[in-house]
């Protein structure tokens, strides 16, 4: 079985990042990219997200958190809503004619009221991958593997990381930072004593 790798070079998180806005342009499919990468959800947790989680329709404005309970976990989850996530999220609210309160973000063409599927989504982000030519194993999973391994290069400490993928134990999170030989090497030419 093969595991699911983050996005470690920023260049072509970039390119990943922009295929579904400007290479082939899709804004559905763009917002499904950036709220993975700015979430860390799992992909079931992010496919099930309807307007009324993003947005409040009585006071007509963007939500400041995404509350919701995780499917896997059955645990809490409470998550800031960015400024890159409210602004996709503008983005496609203005494609869309009409938005309801209980309509799928990710909307399936398929049928009324329905999301599109986790197949779907692996094949959305795996299209880009292999358009942007980024090597390794690239999945829906790789976007929350991301988050991660950004966070913790940018000094975030692993044990917040734990707690953000409310993961059981810190060996599960240590997987998905997805640390490798250069990683640990960078450390040790970095720490003089």
């Amino acid at each position: 079985m093969n595991t699911a790798e983050p996005i470690r070079d920023l260049n072509e998180l970039q390119h990943l990042k922009l295929y579904y806005k400007e290479v082939k342009p899709n804004i559905r499919n763009y917002l499904l990219i950036i709220i993975g990468l700015n979430t860390a959800l799992r992909i079931s947790d992010e496919l099930s997200l309807k307007w009324n989680d993003v947005y409040d329709f009585e006071q007509k404005k963007y939500r400041t958190h995404l509350c919701i309970i995780e499917q896997k976990t059955e645990k809490y989850a409470q998550i800031y809503l960015n400024e890159n996530i409210k602004t996709a999220l503008q983005e496609y609210q203005m494609s869309l004619k009409t938005i309801a309160p209980q309509q799928y973000l990710f909307a399936s063409q398929c049928g009324k009221n329905m999301n599109i599927s986790r197949v779907q989504a692996f094949r959305l982000v795996r299209r880009a991958a292999q358009a942007c030519h980024i090597e390794g194993v690239i999945s829906c999973h790789s976007l929350r593997k991301t988050f991660g391994y950004h966070a913790w290069k940018q000094g975030v400490s692993p044990v917040l990381l734990m707690n953000i993928y409310n993961h059981s134990s810190f060996e599960i999170t240590k997987r998905y930072l997805g640390i490798e030989q250069d990683d640990r090497d960078n450390i040790y030419k970095n720490i003089t004593i």
